[in-house]
């Protein structure tokens, strides 16, 4: 088997110490240490480690990404597309034992000078948004109605995420998810 380059090793390392320990929580040194790379190729790939963190959770939308158009794109009821976005937010909860969004955690720590950081929570936050307004808008045809439901259960979504991970416990997941396909009813 092939061993990844040192570009993708520092960008997986990052990831997973980011994910597990926090952004702010963990230093270049120990990702350099853990990538089995040389300081200079950390330097040579990303400048500093907020350059990291932006290429991480860059890397972290765009796999979410893809998952979400695939979902909208299936044939499936909008109704079953709202409860497949919650069970998939349940599994992801449980399969990283609690530790919530990436985004969320990420912005908790990252101060305002973090500029580039910011801009991709606010990126990624603003797609999931989009991604259930487009849902919404394929349950309700009127564009207005869809994006006030689609908000909605952002919303639900949103607290969901952030008080499963704060209880460490699933029911505010499926308590969303309920009251997201009674919004739908």
């Amino acid at each position: 088997m092939r061993k990844a380059n040192a570009k993708d090793r520092i960008l997986q390392t990052a990831g997973e110490l980011f994910f597990r320990h926090g952004y702010s929580e963990v230093g270049i040194n120990e990702i350099i240490a853990k990538a089995e790379t040389a300081k200079a190729s950390f330097y040579q790939h990303y400048p500093s480690k907020e350059a990291l963190c932006e290429a991480w959770l860059s890397d972290v939308h765009g796999r979410s990404e893809i998952s979400r158009t695939e979902l909208l794109e299936t044939e499936v009821a909008p109704s079953k597309k709202i409860g497949i976005f919650f069970d998939q937010l349940k599994s992801f909860m449980e399969q990283s034992e609690f530790r919530g969004c990436p985004y969320s955690n990420t912005g908790a720590v990252s101060g305002s000078e973090c500029v580039g950081i910011i801009d991709q929570i606010r990126s990624h936050k603003e797609s999931i948004r989009t991604f259930l307004r487009e849902v919404c808008f394929q349950h309700i045809s009127d564009r207005e109605k869809a994006n006030i439901l689609g908000d909605r259960i952002f919303v639900l979504y949103s607290g969901a995420t952030t008080e499963s991970q704060n209880l460490k416990e699933i029911w505010p997941v499926e308590i969303a998810r309920a009251a997201a396909l009674e919004l739908f009813s």
